[in-house]
């Protein structure tokens, strides 16, 4: 038996780090809107596709990996060179994007008829995580669909795990990116707080780490971005404030949205967008505290 034919739909910063370790192992098939992220693939090897529609032509799994799920949409539905008029039936399409749990439920069951499948499998770690091989990826699907395409997650993470049904990735990436949304802000607050009040900010956050405050942020964050040259995330504002109100959206849906944390993070993530822009780097946040506590906390100056 054959092995099953492989494309890769959204080459960007994540899917592009994604796809590359998927190049490594098996034959590749890939669309972007971008001609030199296209470039790039092909000089890898991969086959360049002028549209999803050629993609899906050529491949029995599709991975997607785009901004939000209104552009999976598109990819799939589009009226003339979307996703299904190329794929076959029997064909199944696995959506790493950070997407809505409700919209991909909707998709799936809109490609009932085509007898395409649609399963979720977002990630998280970054791009350096998904070039390392230890990104997290989180699978909401049925058994047999996540055995069908674990040998090709593998390729990329060996932490590919199945979370639950369809949308449970979703679900499961919106609340741990909400966590890492407050984490920041929060360790940004209490570096701001300390310096402030006359501390070094290194020495506070090494004091940090090794007690019960310290997070993602402090761990990482902090010494490998904030006190260093490479200060920028390569995360854009937008982007995470889209993850944190789907996390909101599913706390209103499950009854307990007036107990959550989350307006007060959309509110400060916001914030940033007005004086940032869209694409704004979510590091830039900590300006804010910067400026509250009147003294610099990271090494590369305010711009």
């Amino acid at each position: 038996m054959s092995s099953p034919r492989i494309g890769y739909i959204g080459l960007g910063v994540m899917g592009g780090a994604l796809a590359r370790r998927l190049i490594r192992e098996h034959a590749l098939t890939v669309f972007d809107l971008s001609p030199e992220r296209c470039a790039e693939f092909a000089a890898l090897g991969a086959t360049v596709a002028a549209s999803p529609a050629e993609v899906g032509a050529a491949s029995d799994i599709v991975f997607t990996c785009l901004p939000t799920s209104a552009q999976v949409k598109q990819v799939i539905f589009g009226d003339n060179d979307g996703l299904i008029r190329g794929m076959a039936a029997g064909g199944i399409i696995v959506d790493q994007t950070s997407g809505a749990t409700a919209a991909t439920r909707a998709m799936a069951e809109a490609l009932v008829p085509s007898g395409i499948e649609l399963i979720d499998g977002p990630v998280s770690g970054g791009p350096l995580g998904a070039d390392a091989g230890t990104i997290a990826i989180m699978v909401g699907g049925t058994d047999a669909q996540y055995a069908r395409v674990a040998p090709f997650l593998a390729t990329i993470s060996p932490n590919a795990t199945h979370v639950g049904p369809l949308g449970a990735g979703h679900t499961l990436k919106a609340v741990n990116n909400m966590m890492s949304a407050a984490n920041r802000l929060l360790a940004f607050e209490a570096v701001a707080i300390a310096a402030a009040n006359g501390l070094d900010p290194k020495i506070a956050v090494d004091v940090i780490n090794k007690s019960s405050g310290r997070n993602s942020a402090t761990l990482a964050v902090f010494p490998t971005a904030i006190f260093s040259d490479n200060f920028d995330a390569r995360f854009t504002l937008a982007l995470m404030e889209k993850d944190v109100a789907l996390a909101g959206e599913l706390a209103e849906a499950g009854g307990f949205g007036h107990l959550t944390l989350t307006p007060q993070i959309l509110r400060n993530y916001r914030m940033g967008i007005e004086r940032w822009g869209r694409n704004g780097d979510i590091h830039q946040l900590l300006r804010f505290y910067e400026e509250a506590a009147g003294k610099p906390i990271a090494k590369k100056p305010a711009s």
